[in-house]
Order: structure tokens, then C-alpha cells, then sequence
């Protein structure tokens, strides 16, 4: 049966597009968002290939281009005094399955302007979300606090795309988010600081216990993102404080305020954390709203985007009559076994990478053991690929045959690229 409607709850990265994809396969769909606008902060964005081929499937691809930038030299690994400890060569990676940069602000921009330009779409700010009831089996509702008060909104689906403290996931399960917290405190900062003439490239991370950190290119206006580690248990202000003696530590150069521009600085707690499921009944769960992870190689956003690209199609498979609603069951497994087995893992090695002395990460550390590996460009290419095992096609999982499957998605195609046409 076609599905009359959708509410995503949360109008961060994942609900955006999600939203995006859904309407333009002639789903309508509405957006609840507490704020009274989209998060405009020049957060850290990189896209490596299965974040790109949402974007790409959502019709944003050439304007993120367009607005960010295609990386173009490989990340390194260094010592807190800037000695080079590996770097990897990217130059055999494909131009498409490169990391692609663009701060979430400028992405969030973007989805917008698609969306309002989407009859069957729609964006209500200041709707924060307060209970959830699916008592009905014909549908699922929310109540919402909002300018004029309580109003109540139903859908066929509702998904929570509400970040960490989901509202959705604790209406669902209480306060029960399993996992863990790391001992490790992150202060993440945006500066304008010209670290490239320093011949520190677009990325690099360092490699200290006590100073480990994360320096890359947010913009191609010379934005960086620099996230490092720091004592725990501090007030914002004493972090603040501190930061420029850690920046005269960590960055190249060894500069003072004077020779710098300090945009932003966030400390916060990072954690390692999945929902027990992503589905109980009409209500879904994507992204940070499911799963948590540190920051260390960008699992958290694209792991959030494909989980919101395999929803979309396991929807999209019910609306069109290719699925029927046990698929949904199929999302929350595939992706809480992506979480589990590829996510959680990955990006904790990424990090405990970081968190050991330099010297003896390179005798023991079986990544810098490998630093032959890294500077082949064709080993490299074929290592970057390992990333694309996050991903799932549920298009497969459909009840029709695969040629069936495959000329309907051809002519789902058509009619989307036409409606894109014409509204745009």
C-alpha cells in the first residue's frame, strides 16, 4: 500500500536528506524541528564514497562539489612536534570515491533550498517533540509543543533523526542507550590558520596520549577543523583558557593568538553507543539517534547517512508495492550489525590509534608497520574501499524478481529525474 506520509523528527544532516530523497520519490514527508532554524555551525564534514553516493542519490552531488572541495592530498600521521610519522597516498583513488569536504552548515543550506522547492515537503521549526503514541495500528503520532501550542501530527512512519538525546529513542526505550563512554575528553575548534605552508596537506592527524588530535580543512577559504584531546573534568571557560597553549603545542608553527583566527570552541564527552533496535512498530531510529561514535575517521555522519539511504529504499520498496513492512525489520537489522561489526569497531581502533606514545606506535602499531602499504597509491585505493562494506542494497531484498526489480528502478528513476525537472 502507498504510503501517505512520513514525519522525520530532526532536521540535522540525516533527517534533511532523508526528507530529500523521499520526496522526490513523490513521498510526502514533514520535518518536526525543535530549533527555529537549521544548524548553520561550520561543523567537520567529510563524505568518503557510501555519504557521497546519498548525496549523489538525493541530487545534491554537483553542488556540493560546487560549494566544498574534493580532497586532493592524502591524510598524514605525526608527532606532536610535527615529524612526519606516515602518509598516505591517495593519488590511484578515483576522483568520485575521494573524501568530499563540506561543513554540515553548508550542507544543511543546501537540503533546504532543495526541499523548499518541494510541494510535497515541508520544514516546521520550533515543533519540539514531547510523546510519542502508537496505539492506533493504522498509523503513529506525535505530540509536539510549538508556537501555538500542543499539536498532534500522524504519519504511516515516523523516524527519529534526532541526534544523540533523541527524544524518539528514550519515548521508546527510557534511558537505555547501551554502550560505553570514553575516558578521553575532545575540544573541538574551527580556526583560520594557514596550516598548508607549513606542509601539513589537507589532513593530518597526531599521534601523543596526551595531545592527540585531529587537523583537517573544513573550507577551501582556509577554514580548519582542529579537534584534540584534553585534561577531563574542566568548565568550558578553563578549556577555553587553555586552548591557546595547546594550539602553540599541536599546530605547526608554534603559533600564538596574534597569528590565528578562532571561529568556534566545543568541548564534549565522546561515546561508543547503539540502540537495542532501530524499529518498534511504525517508529524508526537513524543515525546519531541509533548509534553513537567518536569522531576519528567520520564513521559517525556517514554511517547516519547510509543508514537514512537503506531506510529510504526499504520505504520507497513499501510505497511502491516492491517490499512489504517486514523490510523495516530487515533495517533494523543490517544496520545494527553494520553498526556492531564495521562502525563501532573501526572507529575505535581509529582513535586508539592516536592515543599512543609516537615511538612505540611505530614498532608495534601494525598501521605504521605498514607505511610501505600506504605510500603505494594502488594499495591505497584498494584500501580506502574497505569503508564501502558499511553499505547494504535493499533494493535486492525486494519480493519481485531481480529483472523486475531492476526495470522498475529504472523507470522509479525516470519519473524522479522528470519531477526534479520540473520543479526545479
Amino acid at each position: 500500500m502507498a504510503i501517505s506520509k512520513v514525519i522525520i523528527v530532526g532536521a540535522g544532516p540525516a533527517g534533511c536528506v532523508l526528507a530529500l530523497l523521499l520526496a522526490n520519490a513523490g513521498i510526502t514527508v514533514d520535518l518536526l524541528e525543535a530549533s527555529d532554524k537549521l544548524d548553520d555551525s561550520p561543523r567537520a564534514s567529510f563524505y568518503p564514497w557510501p555519504a557521497v553516493r546519498e548525496l549523489e542519490r538525493a541530487g545534491l552531488l554537483p553542488e556540493v562539489r560546487e560549494r566544498g572541495y574534493v580532497v586532493s592530498d592524502g591524510v598524514s600521521w605525526r608527532k606532536v612536534d610535527g615529524t612526519l610519522m606516515a602518509r598516505m597516498d591517495i593519488s590511484a583513488v578515483p576522483f568520485d570515491r575521494r573524501l568530499h569536504g563540506l561543513p554540515l552548515g553548508k550542507l544543511l543550506a543546501l537540503t533546504r533550498e532543495h526541499l523548499d522547492r518541494r510541494p510535497n515537503a515541508r520544514i516546521r521549526y520550533l515543533h519540539k517533540v514531547s510523546r510519542i503514541d502508537q496505539s492506533e495500528k493504522s498509523c503513529a503520532r506525535v505530540f509536539a509543543d510549538t508556537p501555538d501550542g500542543e499539536q498532534v501530527f500522524e504519519a504511516d512512519y515516523i523516524v527519529g533523526c534526532d541526534g544523540a538525546n533523541s527524544t524518539i529513542r528514550r519515548a521508546l526505550f527510557g534511558e537505555k542507550f547501551p554502550g560505553r563512554t570514553w575516558d578521553e575528553q575532545i575540544v573541538a575548534t574551527n580556526v583560520y590558520y594557514d596550516v598548508a605552508k607549513h606542509g601539513w596537506g589537507q589532513g593530518a592527524f597526531i599521534v601523543d596520549p596526551q595531545h592527540f588530535a585531529l587537523v583537517a580543512l573544513l573550507q577551501k577559504d582556509g577554514l580548519y577543523r582542529v579537534s584534540y584531546g584534553e585534561k577531563v573534568g574542566l568548565t568550558r571557560e578553563e578549556y577555553a583558557a587553555r586552548q591557546p597553549e595547546k594550539f602553540r603545542t599541536i599546530l605547526p608553527g608554534s603559533p600564538g593568538p596574534e597569528d590565528y583566527k578562532l571561529v568556534s570552541l566545543n568541548p564534549y564527552k565522546i561515546h561508543q553507543r547503539c540502540a537495542q533496535s532501530f524499529r518498534v512498530g511504525r517508529f524508526l531510529l537513524a543515525a546519531d539517534a541509533a548509534h553513537l561514535c567518536n569522531p576519528f575517521g567520520g564513521l559517525g555522519l556517514t554511517g547516519g547517512l547510509v543508514d537514512v539511504g537503506n531506510l529510504f529504499d526499504c520505504l520507497n520498496g513499501i510505497h511502491q508495492g516492491l517490499a512489504d513492512d517486514s523490510i523495516l525489520d530487515r533495517y533494523n537489522e543490517v544496520r545494527r550489525e553494520k553498526y556492531l561489526t564495521i562502525i563501532d569497531p573501526v572507529s575505535s581502533q581509529n582513535l586508539r590509534h592516536l592515543l599512543q606514545d609516537p615511538d612505540v606506535a611505530l614498532k608495534e602499531d601494525p598501521l605504521f608497520q605498514n607505511m610501505d602499504m600506504l605510500k603505494d597509491p594502488e594499495a591505497v585505493a584498494k584500501l580506502v574501499t574497505g569503508i564501502n562494506d558499511i553499505m547494504h542494497d535493499f533494493t535486492k531484498e525486494y519480493k519481485q524478481s531481480t529483472e523486475t526489480s531492476v526495470e522498475t528502478s529504472k523507470t522509479l528513476a525516470t519519473a524522479e529525474v522528470n519531477m526534479l525537472l520540473a520543479s526545479d
